[in-house]
């Protein structure tokens, strides 16, 4: 098996992952939602510290199995820096301890292979990865050979949901809240710009839509929030759409993912098959479980990186907050 550990942002997990089968043999995670939703966000020293508490309890669920760890697999990319350090020196330890390669895995990549979670991986591949900190189109052919084409140019999806729910004073993570109280709202009474709707750019943009939600907020009741909520939502989704429908004139999909913690919107599913159906696109999706940050994900790139021997050296094994997917994909 591979032990795999994940403390990118704000959650604890580790994993084993059955080597020969993709077969997620135990997974374990703890949130930190309670203690970031006072602060109406992360705050990224505390993210620190609870991660060096929870990750020691999470690895006692390990034990059992220690004898048949064949590697060490770690989130080392990208992410906060004081936070993927946690995972990283406690993934050295036990790679010394059981005297087991390291497997150093890009979170960006490890979203994707959420979609292989207990699967065989399918390539290639169009993805949308939509989350608190990224939202970009990827191409992608295999492990080793992914391009992003098209990137935000300011905030992403996922974090424009949760500003805006932070305007409400909704709490965090913004994005299940706004999805919960859209349902109950008009999507129409607000109408909303739709960023870059007259750019010929194939790129992403959501500050401008987060401050006319902001002067929405201003001027409205609470009982509006639930019409600002859906409208705003439809917006996010109709600019995300609108730009994947002109990238689709000159690359058709054949399969299309969508990853990434905001990919547990319904809306954003709903919208995104229907503007596949003409192109007999296959859609695939991660199941629920595995849409937010999580070890298992980790493990199933670790997987592939094993066969191939795709191991790095204690002494090489960094992090690096800020390091892309291409950056990776390329070395």
């Amino acid at each position: 098996m591979i032990l795999s550990i994940e403390s990118s942002c704000d959650d604890s997990a580790v994993a084993l992952t059955q080597i020969s089968t993709c077969k997620v043999i135990l997974h374990k995670k703890i949130s930190q939602e309670s203690e970031h939703s006072l602060y109406g966000g992360v705050v990224p020293e505390l993210a620190s510290r609870l991660h060096a508490v929870a990750l020691p309890l999470l690895l006692e669920y390990c034990k059992p199995y220690l004898k048949e760890i064949k590697a060490v697999a770690v989130t080392s990319s990208p992410g906060l820096a004081v936070t993927l350090i946690e995972g990283v020196v406690m993934a050295k330890a036990v790679s010394i301890a059981l005297d087991v390669p390291l497997i150093s895995v890009n979170h960006l990549i490890g979203h994707i292979y959420s979609l292989f979670i207990q699967k065989q991986a399918i390539f290639p591949l169009t993805v949308l990865l939509v989350s608190g900190g990224h939202t970009q189109v990827i191409e992608a052919k295999g492990l080793d050979e992914m391009k992003v084409v098209a990137t935000t140019m300011d905030d992403s999806f996922g974090e424009s949901f949760d500003k805006v729910a932070k305007m409400m004073g909704l709490g965090y993570p913004g994005g299940p809240k706004i999805e919960a109280l859209a349902k109950k709202g008009n999507r129409k009474r607000y109408g909303f710009t739709v960023p870059l709707y007259q750019s010929p750019k194939i790129a992403f943009s959501y500050s401008g839509l987060k401050n006319a939600v902001r002067l929405a907020v201003l001027d409205a009741d609470k009982k509006d929030y639930a019409d600002i909520a859906a409208s705003f939502e439809y917006t996010a989704v109709a600019h995300l759409t609108q730009k994947l429908k002109k990238y689709f004139k000159s690359n058709p999909p054949v399969n299309f993912a969508i990853v990434g913690g905001a990919s547990a919107n319904a809306y954003l599913r709903s919208e995104i098959q229907k503007l596949l159906t003409p192109f007999n696109a296959t859609l695939l999706l991660t199941e629920i479980e595995y849409c937010s940050d999580n070890a298992a994900m980790i493990g199933r790139v670790a997987v592939e990186m094993y066969d191939n021997r795709m191991f790095t050296d204690m002494d090489e094994l960094t992090v690096n907050s800020k390091s892309g997917l291409c950056s990776i994909a390329q070395s």
